[in-house]
């Protein structure tokens, strides 16, 4: 294949009509796939079926210490737990906080604690004028939304293939009592399926903040989510905070959302010291007691590490072929014709894609009117505003293969479409 960019105009111009008569094509098939989040297949939600059948006596109700799951109590969770997660996360089983079904919510939670009420004795966030969070870019659109809700003005920070750009993060921190905090999918990120480095990790663990208030929220939603038999390893922020007096920067989050069931999964918050005061108080004051049924359900049916590392070799055997059919189409398309990067992931839900500068746009346009939905081009950065216009989130994960192939065959054309045409334009 002649790659687009060897092509003059003329060439362009005929490529780009033959490839206009099969979108044509396309759009005849009245197709309706939606590929803008990461949410889990029904193959995958039919894997924690029995996650249901788990309480049919009064003593299934009850915790291993004696609690009555179906009655009010224990807002911080139930003690197994907190032992679950440990075993899983190597952070002690005291500096957990179980939550409902959503860590988001959780991290909203804490965004509006620091708003009304400060951190570690200093004045709320909310009084201190304009404050700032630093946003590695491209990452979780949730993220940007909740700084946006609450007025924190997002800097943004470019992704490296090990992480934040850490020079960039380090002087904005230090230089800036302003800047209260960052966010961090540490683990096969949103979008770009990146695992922070040893170094990234160390880096973060040594900040010294002009804010004393400042904050390193550590989504670590895809922990457990690997999409190759070797797990990628990361290391333990809080452990490394630790070991430079750093203890109450981090605040890490974990679910099980994309273990069982997204909408009635188990949400955990681990943090240290005053932290772990204010949120146990919040939460004393916010809930009489989260689902602990629901809590309790997990832990008979995930049990421990070992049962849910098995679990998670079932979404692996589901989720391969459909990021493999992924990748194989970009390679088919793209590999001798450059007009588009994209990273292949060890985990996590999503394949990034980076087409050409002012592409982006317009190819999830062309999708879109050809019947396959995806992420808008933005979406993962600040203010939904990519200054190159060129990356676009992939989400396989729901659809079928069958279903999947058709979609990338189209955006592969989209993507041809939306290069020539802008080509064509100069």
């Amino acid at each position: 294949m002649k790659s687009f960019l060897n092509l003059n105009s003329d060439e362009l111009l005929i490529e780009y009509k033959n490839l206009l008569k099969d979108y044509n094509e396309y759009k005849k098939l009245n197709l309706s796939l939606n590929m803008s989040r990461g949410k889990p297949c029904a193959e995958q939600l039919d894997l924690s079926m029995d996650l249901l059948c788990g309480l049919n006596e009064k003593s299934d109700c009850m915790s291993k210490d004696g609690v009555d799951c179906r009655n009010y109590g224990i807002n911080d969770g139930l003690p197994e737990m907190k032992e679950f997660i440990s075993e899983l996360t190597g952070i002690d089983k005291e500096n957990f906080i179980v939550g409902g079904n959503s860590s988001l919510s959780m991290m909203f939670d804490v965004i509006s604690y620091f708003m009304t009420h400060g951190s570690l004795g200093n004045m709320p966030w909310g009084k201190q004028g304009k404050i700032k969070f630093l946003c590695p870019s491209p990452g979780y659109d949730r993220h940007f939304s909740i700084s946006e809700f609450f007025g924190i003005e997002m800097i943004e920070i470019p992704m490296k293939k090990d992480g934040p750009d850490m020079d960039l993060v380090a002087k904005y921190v230090s230089e800036d009592s302003a800047i209260k905090g960052i966010w961090c999918v540490p683990k096969y990120s949103n979008p770009q399926g990146v695992t922070y480095s040893n170094e990234v990790v160390k880096r973060f663990a040594k900040l010294k903040p002009a804010a004393k208030d400042f904050k390193i929220i550590w989504d670590n939603a895809y922990f457990v989510h690997d999409l190759t038999d070797e797990e990628t390893p990361l290391l333990n922020i809080i452990d490394e905070c630790k070991k430079f007096g750093n203890e109450e920067m981090p605040i890490v989050f974990y679910s099980t959302s994309k273990i069982t069931f997204p909408g009635a999964g188990v949400a955990f918050m681990a943090c240290l010291g005053q932290n772990l005061k204010d949120f146990k108080k919040m939460y004393s004051i916010k809930t009489v007691g989260f689902d602990k049924l629901n809590q309790i359900r997990h832990i008979k049916f995930l049990k421990n590490k070992k049962t849910l590392l098995e679990h998670m070799k079932k979404h692996r055997k589901i989720l391969r072929p459909k990021f493999k059919i992924v990748v194989d189409y970009l390679e088919k398309e793209f590999k001798e014709n450059p007009i588009l990067k994209w990273c292949e992931p060890k985990g996590g839900y999503f394949v990034s894609v980076d087409t050409y500068s002012n592409c982006a746009k317009r190819t999830v346009q062309l999708c879109k009117e050809a019947g396959v939905i995806l992420t808008d081009a933005g979406a993962t950065y600040p203010y939904k505003n990519d200054r190159n216009d060129s990356n676009i989130r992939l989400a396989p994960t729901f659809p079928s293969e069958n279903e999947l192939k058709t979609a990338m065959k189209l955006f592969c054309l989209c993507a041809k479409l939306a290069f020539i045409e802008k080509k064509l334009e100069k």
